[in-house]
């Protein structure tokens, strides 16, 4: 059975998303010149939009549970409902982390990196460096951490597809 066309737009919005949201992530820290702060409106903005979706995301997927599938082994299953449940923690989880540790560093989403480059949030902490530096190191770890649940996603989407050829892929596409 396929999956419904709004649980596919979710889908695959999510992974343009994390395919901005990372790599920008990645290399901000590399960025030694003015662009860096584009690099930040960029990363910070998919990130808080990713925010958004994967809450919708989950609302829509607790409203519209998965049709189990019969032919999977329950250590399969097991693992799937895991990693997606890991995956769905993590996509908010971590914006929230990044949003409090950019706060506490005294750096609101406002002017050069606006929300969308025009919406301006509300300073709601003051800046607070000790706080700010765990937030950002669990950030980075929770980034890490996803990189290795998508791995282990896309994985299994090519098992399925090259090796079960079950139509796992094809019930997303």
């Amino acid at each position: 059975m396929a999956y419904s066309p709004l649980a596919k737009w979710f889908h695959w919005i999510t992974v343009v998303l994390i395919l901005v949201a990372l790599p920008t992530g990645f290399v901000i820290g590399h960025i030694k010149d003015a662009s860096k702060m584009g690099f930040y409106a960029i990363h910070e903005s998919a990130g808080l939009t990713l925010l958004i979706v994967a809450a919708l995301r989950l609302w829509y997927r607790i409203k519209n549970p998965v049709p189990v599938e019969a032919s999977l082994p329950a250590p399969m299953r097991r693992a799937a409902t895991g990693v997606h449940h890991a995956l769905y923690g993590a996509l908010i989880l971590q914006p929230l982390l990044g949003f409090f540790a950019t706060n506490a560093f005294g750096f609101p989403m406002q002017g050069a990196t606006a929300y969308l480059g025009f919406i301006d949030l509300p300073k709601f902490m003051p800046a607070w460096e000790g706080l700010a530096r765990v937030l950002l190191w669990l950030h980075q770890t929770l980034g890490w951490a996803i990189v290795a649940l998508l791995a282990a996603h896309v994985g299994a989407v090519v098992f399925h597809q090259a090796i079960r050829k079950d139509g796992t892929l094809i019930r997303m596409v």
